[in-house]
């Protein structure tokens, strides 16, 4: 066997393994999600996540890895759609010439795991109120507006990626794209019920779970292991050996610096050292240094996430307060946050490693010029202008010729029971032996106690599927 043989082979057991961290981040977004909205739509919403995924799976195997990265033009790729042995199996060959270090099938597992998570921010600002059909729908529409995107910045023969711009691992590509679509449905499906009074001030709506958010965020976290050093396809990047673990250390000091940063952000501006804040603040350190995790400094990685976490904290706020109703934070933390690493990187991109990673100049810091940021702006208008006019032209369609929200009844309801039948939490609204509201439990007081009224939806048979 050759050394390079062991190189392919080498970089194919990391990128698989990088493939699957990134992956197991739809749990985390289920335990973040369902933890951040109420009780009621909780099998809901985690469940969505293996719905979508599937869903994007195929159809990404099907169109989305061809138009993404099948051989082709600067705008899409034209070749390699319904891959099969032969295109899988092959290095470095047609249909997916970009993929000289591992076999295609390693190139879709990869790539496709992408998708999904910039798919999962979608519905984060739409919880709580879309039908489930469009799950199916908008999720395989919005695979293939991710795939052309990808084209443009991750493929060697995009026009973006010829102009030099750095987006290492998808703060444009997934994040700013999966919020810019989020934000188009949050703003045709508008407000849940009661989210504004009538004097349009927001009232509160927590979520029902704050542990399953804490945990959410640290599974998140630990898949961003895959998600940033494994973007390097290989275990040797340019002439470093190893590349992947430094990219790991700028990924892990500034998702630490957005923990300070989102927390401190609140206990200023909130008066209280909110945890949801905390949250939010390292995803938004995480998803800002995705960009740039391979073309930064320590010390930039940590301003980057520093100011991520303050990002967190405002964007949330002032989405809120212009009537747009987000029970996830996505647009903020996926859309702000991608919004300024994708910044951030033509501010502070060492020249050294942006030579290494033969991927655009050094950021002004460094040069002094302006180059690399103009290039990282045009990237975020081209994708800000394709993403979100496909996605709520899309949607606007839908919501014309079907509907995409749910009824009243079935929002108050709850879409567990709704749509699936099944409440998530079955023990706190139906009788079940030895459960809540029985003696059992009678020691957890009157609330929960023989005494307490069983809840309304009881009294009525349960509501018909309305999606």
């Amino acid at each position: 066997m050759k050394t390079a043989d062991l190189v392919i082979a080498a970089n194919t057991v990391w990128v698989v393994v990088a493939a699957v961290l990134v992956m197991f981040m739809q749990a985390g977004f289920a335990f973040l999600e369902a933890g951040l909205t109420r009780m009621k739509n909780a099998a809901h919403i985690a469940g969505k996540n293996v719905l979508i995924f599937g869903v994007c799976s195929l159809v990404y195997w099907a169109f989305g890895f061809a138009i993404a990265f099948g051989d082709g033009n600067g705008i899409v790729g034209t070749h390699g759609f319904f891959p099969s042995t032969n295109e899988m199996l092959s290095i470095g060959k047609a249909p997916y010439s970009f993929f000289t270090g591992i076999p295609g099938a390693t190139g879709y597992l990869f790539e496709v795991v992408f998708a999904g998570v910039s798919l999962a921010i979608v519905w984060g600002a739409m919880a709580e109120r879309a039908k489930l059909w469009v799950y199916f729908a908008f999720g395989a529409i919005f695979t293939l507006i991710y795939s052309v995107t990808s084209h443009w910045i991750w493929h060697s023969g995009g026009w973006l990626f010829g102009k030099g711009m750095q987006d290492f691992a998808g703060s444009t590509v997934v994040h700013y794209q999966g919020a810019l679509a989020a934000l188009a449905g949050a703003i045709l499906l508008g407000p849940r019920i009661g989210k504004f009074g009538k004097d349009g001030r927001a009232n509160p709506i927590p979520g029902h779970n704050m542990p399953y958010a804490v945990l959410g965020t640290i599974i998140l976290w630990f898949g961003w292991f895959g998600f940033n050093p494994g973007s390097t396809l290989a275990v040797i990047t340019g002439d470093k050996i190893g590349y992947f673990g430094y990219v790991a250390l700028t990924t892990n000091v500034a998702a630490a610096a957005g923990a300070i940063g989102g927390i401190v952000s609140a206990w200023v501006i909130l008066r209280k050292p909110d945890v949801s804040m905390m949250l939010n603040g390292v995803l938004a350190a995480l998803v800002a240094i995705t960009a740039a995790s391979g073309f930064v400094a320590p010390w930039a990685a940590i301003v980057i996430g520093l100011v991520s976490g303050f990002i967190a904290v405002a964007g949330v706020l002032f989405v809120e307060r212009i009537g747009i109703d987000d029970p996830i934070g996505a647009v903020a933390v996926h859309g702000m946050s991608g919004v300024w690493g994708t910044l951030a990187t033509g501010l502070f991109a060492v020249p050294s490693l942006a030579a290494n990673l033969a991927t655009g100049r050094g950021g002004l810091v460094y040069t002094g010029s302006f180059h690399q940021l103009g290039i990282q702006a045009l990237g975020l208008v081209a994708v800000g202008g394709f993403t979100f006019s496909a996605s709520f032209g899309s949607l606007w369609t839908m919501k014309r010729l079907w509907g995409i929200r749910v009824e009243p009844e079935t929002e108050t309801a709850g879409l567990d029971v709704s749509e699936h039948g099944m409440w998530g939490y079955p023990e706190f609204y139906i009788p079940v032996p030895g459960g809540y509201g029985t003696e059992a439990h009678g020691h957890l007081g009157l609330a929960h106690g023989p005494a307490r009224a069983a809840p309304a939806i009881l009294a009525d048979p349960v509501p018909e599927p309305s999606g």
